[in-house]
């Protein structure tokens, strides 16, 4: 009996972690700014939920639409790539042959067993062999524009919810700290999580995250207190 050993590979999770992370990052981050923007302007707590809610809303549609048409745009150039491919596989397979044999040599193998595979993966499946060695589309990096968008647009909203809720429950007058405070909090736990799914070192992401955080929270709040009208 064979025995098949499944490795885990951090790259089967790229698709979803960079949507699920970019998602929630921008979330709690440009909607806590906003908050904190409003907050520093002095308005009333009705007019910073208004405005937090403004922002999950239309981050999450924007977060939602942005990612369905670029990975559409992907998705449509990825499908131009195989047509075309399949109709020169049509017209002069044998070129084709000594193309993908190339791609072999380069890799390492000598020229007659680059051949010998070349030979027996296009027997097999021609068009899957050119996609993911000439023109690197595989399942895992094909892209999927709904999936996208709708991870993106549950990330945003889910790391939304967290500024959202704080201006509505915390006190008014330290509405800028406890906004600032959690979600550096919590931009802290989503770097500590991101990273550890990804492999990558837990510190330099944690510490990446609060440093441009804080800068992007910390402009806003120069922005409302500066520019913003007291309301009385």
């Amino acid at each position: 009996m064979a025995l098949h050993i499944f490795e885990k590979h951090y790259v089967n999770r790229v698709g979803w972690l960079r949507a699920s992370v970019l998602g929630a990052n921008d979330g709690i981050l440009s909607t806590t700014s906003i908050a904190i923007g409003v907050a520093a302007a002095g308005p009333d707590r009705n007019t910073i939920i208004l405005a937090a809610l403004a922002g999950l809303v239309s981050g999450a549609m924007s977060m939602a639409a942005g990612e369905y048409v670029s990975v559409s745009s992907q998705a449509d150039t990825e499908k131009a790539d195989l047509v075309r491919e399949a109709q020169e596989l049509k017209e002069m397979p044998e070129l084709e042959l000594k193309e993908l044999a190339d791609i072999y040599k380069e890799r390492g193998l000598t020229p007659e067993l680059a051949l010998q595979v070349a030979e027996q993966l296009m027997q097999h499946n021609a068009l899957e062999a050119h996609a993911k060695d000439e023109l690197g589309i595989n399942d895992l990096t094909q892209a999927k524009p709904l999936l996208a968008a709708i991870a993106s647009f549950a990330s945003f909203s889910l790391g939304a919810l967290l500024p959202f809720t704080v201006s509505m429950f915390a006190p008014i007058k330290q509405m800028i700290y406890y906004q600032y405070g959690l979600s550096i909090l919590f931009l802290m736990i989503l770097g500590a999580v991101a990273a550890k799914a990804g492999g990558s070192n837990i510190g330099i992401a944690v510490a990446r995250i609060c440093f441009w955080g804080t800068v992007a929270m910390a402009m806003t709040a120069m922005v409302g207190h500066f520019f913003g009208v007291n309301i009385t």
